[in-house]
């Protein structure tokens, strides 16, 4: 077991990747390896790439729940929390004062002129941390070509979470034959949330917003864009919200930092005020918390397994894969002029050039290049 350090290390640490954590679950975990294996050698590089692929076999934003883990690994259940909390609430804070002047004025701050410029720079971020990541989870030839499978899967949009267990599960195909000996079955333990009575405290908006976000919190795969099919199911056919105000939450989950989830804070607000946000926001994350408090003792017991450890190198690699092809996505979407080509290599000299620089110095030289170049 790692050694386990002070509640306010953690607690600090994830407030700072929750404030400036831009770019979504990538950029995220991308910050993190950052942090917790260069930095401060929280973890081996290793036990991290673990924790990333079972943390992508599990429904619920993939950042938070890395963020959970760690802070499980090295503060125990206290850790868990602390580690949670802190990464969740600057994100919360922010949509909700969004919120707030979105409710009162009709409109959200105009931004688009620093994402410009913060786009590229994730990018570097991400590409500077996975590199490691790669060649630590690359073990074989074999895995090799999983990989490359994977990636090949994710650019034609195949949904992830087939890629992840099919890797897996590919894995202990190839090791079956390769194995013979080792003739121990895998068995999965269903997870079972145990149902919260409704408070009598909360009104019908805010019970019903509790039952609809903990459901997609306890079964949503997927990123952002998953996330929205479900609430335009959940929110707009039912006429509790409209397809523009949706929209406009999503967006603001997408550009503000720490997980994108925290666009259902904006929701619940539009539609019970605080009351509706605070639910909607506690109702999404704890199925999270349940589900790693669950899952992070395994990880260590089934690494040990042979069988059980093929396919976790398998997802691992998978998991790679998927976070190469969100940067080539994004790549598409985001380079496409000289002023964000230049933004990039920068980014990128600096992310593998000098590691020892912090990733919100990126962040904030990206968005202040993107503010400065769109005046030439």
């Amino acid at each position: 077991m790692e050694n386990k350090v002070a509640l306010k290390d953690i607690a600090q640490l994830f407030l700072k990747i929750g404030t400036i954590g831009f770019g979504g679950p990538a950029a995220h975990i991308a910050m993190m390896q950052q942090e917790v294996v260069e930095k401060r050698n929280w973890l081996t590089e290793q036990h991290f790439l673990d924790l990333v692929g079972a943390t992508n076999l599990i429904p619920g934003p993939n950042s938070t729940e890395m963020a959970i883990h760690i802070g499980f690994e090295k503060g125990g259940y206290k850790g868990l929390l602390f580690a949670g909390l802190c990464f969740i609430l600057p994100a919360v804070f922010i949509t909700g004062i969004f919120a707030w002047l979105y409710k009162e004025y009709g409109q959200i701050p105009e931004v688009q002129p620093f994402i410009y410029g913060i786009k590229p720079a994730i990018i570097a971020i991400i590409l500077g941390a996975i590199f490691p990541l790669a060649k630590k989870s690359l073990k074989t030839v074999p895995l090799f070509f999983i990989g490359l499978l994977v990636l090949l899967g994710a650019l034609l949009q195949v949904h992830e979470l087939y890629l992840l267990f099919g890797a897996g599960f590919l894995a202990l195909f190839l090791s079956y034959f390769q194995n013979n000996k080792n003739k121990s079955a895998l068995s999965f333990i269903p997870i079972t949330i145990f149902q919260i009575t409704n408070s009598t405290l909360l009104s019908e908006n805010s019970a019903h917003l509790f039952w609809i976000f903990l459901k997609i919190g306890a079964i949503l795969y997927g990123s952002g864009y998953a996330l929205f099919a479900f609430l335009d199911t959940e929110l707009v056919t039912t006429g509790l919200l409209s397809r523009q105000q949706l929209t406009d939450a999503i967006a603001v989950g997408q550009f503000t930092p720490g997980p994108v989830f925290s666009s259902v804070t904006f929701i619940g607000y539009q539609i019970d005020g605080f009351k509706g946000a605070l639910v909607s926001t506690l109702a999404i994350f704890i199925p999270s918390f349940l589900f790693v408090a669950f899952l992070n003792p395994l990880v260590r017991i089934l690494r040990k397994s042979v069988l059980f450890s093929n396919f976790l190198d398998a997802v691992n690699v998978a998991s790679v894969a998927v976070i190469i092809a969100v940067c080539i996505d994004l790549g598409k979407e985001t380079i496409t002029d000289w002023r964000t080509i230049f933004i990039a290599i920068l980014s990128i000299t600096i992310a593998f050039g000098y590691k020892k620089i912090n990733s919100a110095f990126v962040v904030i030289g990206g968005a202040l290049l993107g503010y400065l170049l769109q005046f030439i």
